[in-house]
């Protein structure tokens, strides 16, 4: 069993990892996000990326997830969390909420999305009934509890091609689809780890009111602030370390 973290816009950096190893290795599929770094967090081996690059320079859409996916399991990992910041769409999803999604609902378009890209012999086929390992989402959640915060167990995670935040109407179709909350990287990543038979959960903070939410009665919802937006990664980013380091000690 070997852990890998998957930071973002939120946990860019883990402060108490010991590196022992950085890699910048090439694939087949291309080149990955940035530096990988091998490591310890206490007594554990842990792998670390981050998938928008190490000076965040690549936007959701540019992301090699293939290259980025294929790394981490020629350095043998079996266990994959991602850490997202998302937007809140259903009542219970408010700002600073921890939310450990169990469903997703793909509306990205135009990502290479799979490592079945007609160079083999046959179609392969994986089921992606539940896109979350549950053993994973179990520990994100007593990770939380830990801390003692309040985390949201299920979820239906909305994925969209971004850079840019959604419309109004895009998000009122989202939540008439059953969507709980937006972010723009859990896919492809989630798939190619099923491709890849690499255990994968997402851990998500809700950093912001979706468009169109969050209004108060007949008051109208204020639009997004992105300074509000990092004002919170930057809130969670330490939470999200000690979460972390929670994650570490309940694995295996």
């Amino acid at each position: 069993m070997k852990l890998a973290i998957i930071g973002g816009s939120l946990l860019g950096q883990i402060h108490d990892f010991t590196i022992v190893a950085e890699e910048r290795i090439k694939t087949p599929f291309g080149q990955p996000s940035d530096t990988f770094f091998s490591g310890t967090i206490g007594d554990a081996e842990v792998i670390y990326f981050n998938r928008h690059g190490n000076a965040h320079h690549l936007a959701p859409h540019q992301i090699n997830y293939r290259a980025n996916m294929f790394v981490l399991k020629l350095l043998e990992v079996t266990d994959v969390i991602a850490v997202t910041a998302v937007g809140g769409i259903s009542d219970k999803m408010s700002p600073m909420t921890w939310v450990v999604p169990d469903q997703i609902i793909d509306y990205t378009y135009g990502r290479m999305q799979t490592y079945n890209d007609g160079n083999d012999k046959e179609v392969k086929h994986i089921d992606f009934s539940y896109p979350f390992e549950e053993d994973l989402r179990e520990q994100l959640q007593a990770a939380v509890k830990i801390q003692g915060l309040e985390c949201m167990p299920r979820a239906t995670y909305g994925v969209t091609q971004g850079p840019r935040l959604e419309t109004i109407a895009e998000i009122q179709r989202m939540h008439n689809d059953g969507c709980d909350i937006v972010g723009m990287t859990a896919m492809p990543e989630a798939a190619l780890a099923r491709e890849l038979d690499m255990n994968y959960a997402t851990l998500s903070l809700v950093v912001n009111w979706a468009a169109g939410k969050g209004g108060d009665g007949d008051q109208k919802p204020e639009i997004i602030s992105m300074d509000e937006i990092k004002r919170r990664i930057a809130e969670g980013n330490e939470t999200s370390e000690k979460l972390v380091k929670n994650i570490v000690s309940l694995y295996g």
